[in-house]
């Protein structure tokens, strides 16, 4: 019994502060210009910077990793702070942000807040992300190139309209996108609209060696928990994030950037 209790507690160390996995996909969408040569999203979410797992350096070093995929966009879903009980140090909204400014200047960035920011103080997590050059979308939408882009807010926290953010997505043109931090408004999007990015439920953070997690965090259940799902013309993907919540581990459930390359149909 000691030995797998040992077991497991390596497992999760090994998990919980695993240099990210990168998970690669392609979309196409028949809004995106057929002109316009395909483009590449790095998606992240639920950075959760605390201590013990999640310190500002280590946050740091995930910001290089981005920059060496050489991604066009950057977007957030969300949860880039955490107030987790459990934490060895709680650090302040400049130093949670403050690696943001790391990344590659000419890239497109954006971000959507999600419930631990806003509890944590979205006031102060905006304007970090405003200094680090992000637009921040809260059922708002702007175009970025070649794909008009809507961000819903937490819709955990009862915030979200998407309504509000199709119409603002109205006039503008190409890829058609929601940012959102959790995946359930994924199933209200009118049909054949595009592709929604999402975080929140962290694939369950603890999982099990077979499958499924105890927990999801999703009214959808193990539905839009992780990963890719297709549905009704629209794809949603889903990142595990990259910290931790409530405690600062994650097992069988590895930190993740999602690199999305965004393109016309094939003819």
């Amino acid at each position: 019994m000691l030995a797998l209790i040992i077991a497991i507690g390596v497992k999760a160390h090994s998990d919980t502060m695993a240099t990210p996995v990168v998970q690669r996909t392609s979309v196409s969408l028949a809004s995106y210009p057929a002109d316009a040569e395909p483009v590449t999203i790095a998606l992240i979410s639920d950075v959760h910077v605390a201590g013990p797992d999640m310190p500002p350096s280590r946050f740091a070093e995930i910001v290089e990793q981005i920059n060496a995929l050489s991604p066009d966009y950057v977007m957030i879903a969300g949860d880039l702070v955490s107030e987790k009980r459990s934490a060895t140090h709680i650090y302040t909204a400049e130093e949670v942000t403050a690696p943001l400014e790391g990344l590659s200047g000419d890239v497109f960035k954006i971000a959507v807040p999600g419930n631990h920011d806003h509890w944590f103080g979205v006031d102060g997590i905006r304007a970090g992300l405003v200094k680090a050059g992000f637009t921040v979308l809260e059922n708002e939408a702007a175009q970025f190139g070649p794909l008009a882009v809507g961000g819903i807010d937490d819709d955990y926290t009862n915030r979200a309209d998407l309504p509000n953010t199709l119409a603002a997505m109205g006039p503008l043109s190409g890829g058609g996108i929601i940012l959102s931090h959790s995946p359930d408004p994924f199933p209200t999007l009118p049909e054949n609209f595009g592709l929604m990015l999402a975080g929140h439920t962290h694939c369950g953070q603890i999982r099990y060696p077979w499958g499924g997690a105890p927990a999801t965090m999703s009214d959808y259940g193990e539905r839009y928990a992780c990963g890719r799902v297709d549905e009704n013309g629209n794809s949603v993907i889903v990142g595990a994030g990259l910290g931790t919540s409530l405690l600062p581990v994650r097992l069988f459930s590895k930190p993740e950037i999602w690199l999305i390359t965004i393109r016309s149909p094939d003819p």
